[in-house]
């Protein structure tokens, strides 16, 4: 899944994205508002995490959320 889709699809998953990483509220999320550096940066600010290691995890989250919303 690209970023692009990510974006045209931040509302709907927003939840997805709140069940994975519980210390994003939902005002964060707001302000991320689907751009991928502010949520790297949240996620290496609220998590500790260098910034590799949080767009890895973005990156794998997607996939599996990919996953999820492709099923028939």
């Amino acid at each position: 899944m690209n970023w692009d889709q990510v974006e045209g699809h931040w509302k709907e998953w927003t939840g997805h994205f709140r069940e994975k990483w519980g210390k994003l509220t939902g005002d964060d999320l707001d302000v991320i508002g689907g751009k991928k550096d502010r949520l790297v940066g949240l996620l290496q600010q609220r998590y500790g995490l260098a910034r590799d290691k949080a767009e890895k995890d973005l990156d794998a989250f997607l996939k599996v959320l990919d996953s999820k919303t492709h099923k028939s």
